[in-house]
């Protein structure tokens, strides 16, 4: 994440941080973001970035990324936020998790209706693109 917010801030563009006290206590925080909110706990972490965000793109990543990811999908599929949410697929890292979201559908335990909700690009820009189109 350190990463990406360098390249952003790198170019000129605003990131805003949220991030648990407890993470700033271990000297976690990135010191030089466009704002950085701290809050008590990961659940009002995720919270306030769903708040703040008009979408949201996971990029390939471990458990973490895919709590956060299934739980804004969740919350997409039961009506919580209209929000597009994307995977990107670099390097092919999602297929495997689309093809289990497709057998989740196929064997009754996800309408195909939700499964849509979950856009899969290889190429950032036709994920943005994507995102811009969705209504």
């Amino acid at each position: 994440m350190g990463s990406v917010a360098d390249a952003v801030l790198d170019t000129g563009g605003k990131v805003i941080g949220v991030i648990p006290n407890f993470f700033v206590e271990q000297e976690v925080a990135h010191q030089n973001l466009t704002e950085l909110i701290t809050v008590e706990s990961m659940h009002e972490r995720k919270a306030k970035m769903a708040e703040l965000a008009d979408g949201f793109i996971a990029l390939p990543g471990g458990p973490g990324t895919l709590e956060e990811l299934f739980e804004i999908f969740t919350w997409a599929q039961i009506g919580i936020h209209q929000k597009p949410i994307g995977m990107l697929n670099i390097q092919q890292y999602y297929q495997p998790l689309a093809k289990w979201l497709d057998h989740m559908v196929s064997e009754g335990f996800m309408k195909e209706e939700f499964r849509s909700l979950a856009m899969l690009e290889d190429e950032p820009a036709f994920l943005i693109d994507r995102f811009i189109k969705h209504v």
